[in-house]
């Protein structure tokens, strides 16, 4: 073979390697780029006290709505037990209004009878109406009798009821206290990080463990001004991965956030216009089926 056989088979080689190499780049080229994220949650106490059950572990997944720790509720118990006694104890002290009008009303009655009795002697001359006057008169009397001790026990049935209304009040602040000693776990998700262990004592207001869903996670990518007319909500892209080994992960997304504020390019991105100062943060919603990693990064093509 001749130099110049050789220099031209060279040339060749050389111009198809230039050109897999450019196609290949433009086949990698991104628009966009950013790392994902989930929405978390920080589980903090309800309650003061020692932690007497708490089943969680780092990396578990939980279900919404599950019971996952206790705190101990025993002098809420305690407390709760008094109350209950004393309003027992008060309600006790209410009179029998029902037995005791029961007596002057069976008075009355009797009364009622006897005069409709010595009327009807009255008019046959049988009796006198001095006694009809006594007994108007003896009815009159068991009548405002009737009238005041009817008011008296409503004045102290009502007093010992309204004595027992902070004692009911009081129940249900510890009911309400009783119900925050359970930890319920809020979301479906993944424990992230446990922040407590068992038989430590805990107080309202303290984070118990940190929690995420990650079943869908979310790409906060950002884009030019120039890429902004581009794109829109409920949008479909192409998200990418790395798996390894030079190779990418494909995957489905959604854009639900476009930023309507622009700001400076984060210095961990690289956007398609490296020299814009400016860029718009977008978010797209990627479904997870146990791949995707809390701060992976990821790129996308509009």
């Amino acid at each position: 073979m001749n130099n110049k056989l050789k220099t031209a088979l060279a040339l060749i080689i050389i111009s198809t390697g230039l050109l897999s190499t450019g196609c290949n780049g433009n086949k990698n080229k991104f628009d966009a780029s950013g790392t994902f994220e989930s929405e978390e949650y920080i589980v903090s106490s309800e309650a003061n006290g020692k932690l007497i059950k708490l089943e969680i572990e780092e990396g578990q997944l939980l279900k919404e709505k599950t019971l996952v720790g206790i705190i101990d509720t025993t002098q809420l118990y305690l407390k709760k037990k008094q109350l209950e006694g004393n309003i027992e104890a008060l309600l006790s002290k209410q009179p029998d209004v029902a037995v005791q009008l029961g007596a002057i009303q069976e008075q009355i009655n009797n009364t009622k009878k006897e005069i409709t009795r010595i009327g009807n002697l009255v008019k046959s001359n049988a009796a006198t109406t001095k006694q009809l006057d006594d007994l108007n008169s003896q009815l009159d009397y068991l009548t405002k009798q009737h009238i005041a001790l009817k008011s008296s026990l409503t004045i102290t049935t009502t007093g010992i009821q309204k004595e027992v209304l902070p004692l009911k009040a009081q129940i249900e602040q510890i009911n309400d206290q009783l119900a925050k000693s359970y930890i319920i776990n809020p979301v479906n998700g993944t424990v992230l990080t446990k922040y407590a262990k068992f038989s430590e004592i805990t107080a309202a207001g303290k984070a118990l463990y940190r929690i995420a869903d990650v079943s869908v996670m979310t790409l906060r990518a950002y884009i030019t001004g120039d890429q902004l007319a581009t794109v829109k909500l409920n949008q479909k892209i192409k998200v990418f991965v790395d798996k390894g080994n030079s190779e990418q992960k494909e995957l489905e997304g959604e854009i639900y956030w476009i930023s309507s504020k622009a700001e400076f390019t984060p210095k961990t991105i690289q956007t398609k216009d490296e020299r814009a100062n400016l860029v718009y943060a977008v978010k797209i919603r990627v479904p997870n089926d146990g791949f995707l990693k809390i701060g992976m990064y990821g790129e996308i093509k509009l």
